[in-house]
């Protein structure tokens, strides 16, 4: 992560999951609760969509895992997998990679939570909660005598990670919970576009370089957190709101099929009647 790119590539991979998360969460509650209303067979087509999403979803983060610790061990000056030659080999790559190798077991968990029902539920919510905290404690020990700016950027992410992990241990034991699963979604688009942000402060791609000692600095990188968490509030409530409007365009237009059918099924009820009616007088 000592360049822009490294710093990008896990603002990628939070900003994905959390803007999926945002329409896969109220998706799901809004079909959950047409479950109710249909039988049986219906409600196996949609624990059966279910179960196939969240099996592609552990799958991308098993990859998104193995390009993070791949990127982070055999870039051109990383470890290429030597922890200790003569000293510790790239210590900043074993953090990372340590960090990418947890998720990757999250989302192994995910893909044995549908494939087994011998697994407890909620494991899967148990262990990212384990990786967002891992993150979290390696940032914690990550940025020591480092410029004043430097460890107060990072230091921020710590509330969005250590957050996150907290929503969704609480998911653990409060399953299937609306307000947890969007806080979830928000802080993780949080993450990803904090990562980014801190890319652009410590790694500029053009104009002037930061001043990592200035106190105004570290003011305005406070205000900017806050502005990031506004932007993730609103992007969250634009993707619930457009799930909900989309779902309710769809229940209207099948509403007015069904009607339709209905209204042909009539008329060619009565036009056979009065056929037959027709009939009965000419004889």
């Amino acid at each position: 992560m000592a360049n822009f790119k490294g710093h990008a590539l896990p603002g990628t991979f939070f900003l994905l999951f959390g803007l999926w998360w945002s329409i896969k969460c109220p998706l799901r509650q809004i079909l959950r609760r047409k479950e109710r209303q249909v039988g049986d067979r219906e409600r196996q087509k949609l624990t059966a969509l279910f179960n196939r999403i969240d099996l592609i979803e552990g799958s991308l983060k098993i990859f998104f895992a193995f390009v993070g610790i791949m990127a982070e061990q055999f870039v051109p000056d990383g470890p290429h997998a030597h922890l200790y030659q003569d000293g510790w080999v790239k210590l900043m790559n074993w953090q990372h990679s340590t960090m990418y190798f947890f998720y990757g077991i999250s989302g192994i968990v995910d893909v044995l939570s549908i494939s087994s029902h011998h697994v407890p539920v909620g494991l899967d919510r148990l262990f990212l909660s384990l990786a967002l905290f891992v993150e979290g404690f390696l940032f914690y020990f990550h940025v020591h005598n480092r410029e004043p700016l430097d460890q107060h950027i990072h230091s921020l992410l710590l509330f969005a990670v250590f957050g996150g992990s907290a929503s969704t241990m609480m998911e653990v034991f409060k399953r299937e919970n609306a307000v947890l699963e969007l806080l979830r979604c928000t802080l993780a688009v949080l993450q990803g576009t904090w990562f980014y942000q801190i890319g652009f402060v410590l790694y500029p791609l053009s104009g002037p370089e930061w001043d990592l000692t200035r106190h105004d600095n570290i003011m305005f990188i406070t205000m900017c957190f806050c502005w990031h968490l506004a932007v993730a509030l609103l992007i969250v409530g634009i993707c619930y709101c457009g799930v909900f409007w989309s779902s309710k365009w769809c229940e209207r237009r099948q509403r007015g099929d069904m009607e339709m059918g209905l209204r042909k099924s009539t008329s060619t009820d009565s036009s056979s009647q009065k056929a037959l009616l027709q009939e009965s007088d000419e004889e």
